[in-house]
Parts: structure tokens; C-alpha cells; sequence
């Protein structure tokens, strides 16, 4: 699983001409479903991202969690963060997840997420997305487990 956090002052997505959701200050959340990935690293990527101190504190360090300030959380499947780009100038996608393992995984994450945290927002798993963010910082960190 591999996901790219950002800090943001608001992020939403539109799908179709629809808004599908929006947060104001918080992270940004683009998720990768790699096709081993199962609900143990779910739990062990959402408490990294809800407890991961990225936003200032009294002295301006980055020492409050997405928790400590209450702040939204917008999750985005975005399938092309599994991809290999070692090799060559074409992305493989042979370490992805299937649609079904994806969706699955996905919606485990979103379901979790709501449950551990008050201000959740997503996207549309599949969907053709458009993706609004007002960086701050920028302050953008990638993981992988």
C-alpha cells in the first residue's frame, strides 16, 4: 500500500460536474492498493496518517497530528501510485491491485477511517476525478507499507 498525504487549507473532487467531496484544513489523501495489501495494513496505514504530526504547533514545528487539529480528511483511490517507474519511461502496473481487490481495500480504509475519525471525505473509487487543493506549506510526505 502506498499513499501520498499533503497538507491543505481545502481540497475537494468533482466527478462528472458533481461535487463528491471536500474538506477544508487537513490532508489530502491519495491511496495506492498494491495487490497484497490486506485490512492489516488498512490499520496500520490509517493510524499512521491520523497520528502523523505534519501541522504546526505553539512554536511552529510540525508537532499536531490530523487529530490534535481536528482537521478533515479527504481519501482518493489513485491506482498509478502502485506503479513501478523504475524501468524504462512507461509505468508498469504489474504490483497493482486488481478493481475488485482495490475496491475492496478501499472501502475497508474509507469505512475505518469514518469510524476512527469525525471529518472524513472521498472521492469515487474508479471514477475520472477532478482534484482541487490549496497546498499549504507545501508539505507533502509519501509512505509505503
Amino acid at each position: 500500500m502506498k499513499a501520498l498525504i499533503q497538507r491543505v487549507k481545502s481540497a475537494s473532487v468533482v466527478v462528472g460536474g458533481e461535487l463528491v467531496g471536500e474538506i477544508d484544513q487537513g490532508i489530502l489523501l491519495f491511496i495506492g492498493v498494491e495487490k497484497h495489501d490486506d485490512t492489516v495494513l488498512v490499520d496500520r496505514m490509517l493510524t499512521k496518517i491520523l497520528k502523523y504530526r505534519i501541522f504546526e504547533d505553539e512554536n511552529g514545528r510540525m508537532g499536531r497530528s490530523l487529530q490534535d487539529v481536528q482537521g478533515g480528511l479527504l481519501v482518493v483511490s489513485q491506482f498509478t501510485l502502485a506503479a513501478d517507474t523504475k524501468k524504462g519511461t512507461k509505468p508498469s502496473f504489474s504490483s497493482a491491485a486488481s478493481p475488485e481487490h482495490g475496491r475492496s481495500i478501499y472501502d475497508c480504509f474509507v469505512e475505518k477511517a469514518q469510524k476512527a475519525h469525525d471529518r472524513v471525505a472521498t472521492g469515487r473509487f474508479g471514477a475520472d476525478m477532478k482534484v482541487s487543493l490549496l497546498n499549504d506549506g507545501p508539505v507533502t510526505f509519501m509512505f509505503e507499507l
